[in-house]
């Protein structure tokens, strides 16, 4: 047996272990493995920078943890999906495309931010009254969702109807009534990057353009504002009727018990399931 000097076995040892071991958590890209706690790799990082863009308060330092289970769970019952902390292979793409329609509504923000706030840009134009916010120019009726039930439903809590329109509960202030008749005009429209910021009556609306509508129906709003405005807008804290949900890059609404989002909008933006409200801003109409 030839004589082998002891550095030249040593690399010869590193170099078969190198070969012999499988690849490292670091190798895998965003969407080839299931992630779940206890997992790191550059694809955990990936996926804590996609929670991040839809709002979830964590850090994006590659390791699953508590806080990246929370996040996923969150994420998941937002898209109607099994909530288990895990994240699936099939659910990445769901991932991205959530995000990336956050980052467009986020960019919407910035852009239609009135320069008086301070922000960047010029924003677009006011909402016009050239078009009334109902269909054909009529004013919304205060009542229900279709005209066999203008009065409401029992209660205080609003109904989702088959149709994707939502009715109000009888009990409501008449401002209820016409926020919700408003949001049923506009309910089951798709999402459009800026729509209902330019005029009220459009093709589409972003998520600050459908609460906007919602509540200029209602006499609240006389222009539409960004999410960020909402931020800032009303009174803190939760309504008795209506709540709002902002943060920079999405907001929503819950009225009497009814979520309006345009996130999980299948088909309707009118929702009765709740979402996390973890870091968007709280606010109400003041009255209600």
């Amino acid at each position: 047996m030839p004589h082998i000097r002891l550095p030249a076995l040593v690399a010869l040892c590193a170099c078969a272990a190198a070969f012999a071991l499988p690849a490292t958590a670091s190798a895998y890209r965003f969407g080839e493995r299931t992630l779940k706690p206890g997992t790191s790799g550059k694809d955990v990082k990936t996926a804590q920078k996609l929670l991040r863009k839809l709002g979830e308060p964590i850090g994006v330092d590659g390791h699953y943890g508590p806080a990246t289970t929370r996040a996923v769970r969150s994420f998941e019952r937002d898209q109607g999906l099994r909530r288990n902390g895990r994240l699936e292979v099939e659910e990445a793409p769901t991932l991205k495309a959530a995000a990336a329609e956050a980052a467009r509504e986020r960019a919407g923000a910035r852009r239609t931010t009135p320069v008086a706030d301070g922000d960047a840009g010029g924003g677009l134009p006011p909402a016009t009254d050239e078009t009334a916010p109902a269909e054909g120019g009529a004013t919304p009726t205060i009542g229900g969702a279709t005209p066999a039930d203008p009065v409401g439903v029992p209660g205080e809590k609003a109904v989702l109807n088959p149709d994707g329109t939502a009715t109000a509960p009888a009990s409501a202030p008449p401002e209820v009534h016409a926020i919700i008749a408003a949001g049923n005009e506009i309910a089951t429209k798709p999402y459009k990057y800026g729509g209902g910021h330019g005029r009220w009556k459009d093709s589409g609306y972003d998520c600050s353009g459908s609460v906007s509508y919602a509540l200029h129906g209602a006499g609240l709003l006389d222009s539409a504002m960004p999410s960020s405005g909402f931020m800032r807008w009303g009174e803190r804290g939760e309504g008795e009727w209506v709540t709002i949900y902002a943060n920079g890059g999405h907001m929503y609404m819950v009225v009497a018990g009814l979520r309006f989002d345009t996130s999980g909008a299948k088909p309707s933006r009118w929702q009765t399931k709740m979402r996390s409200s973890s870091g968007f801003t709280v606010r109400h109409p003041p009255g209600l």
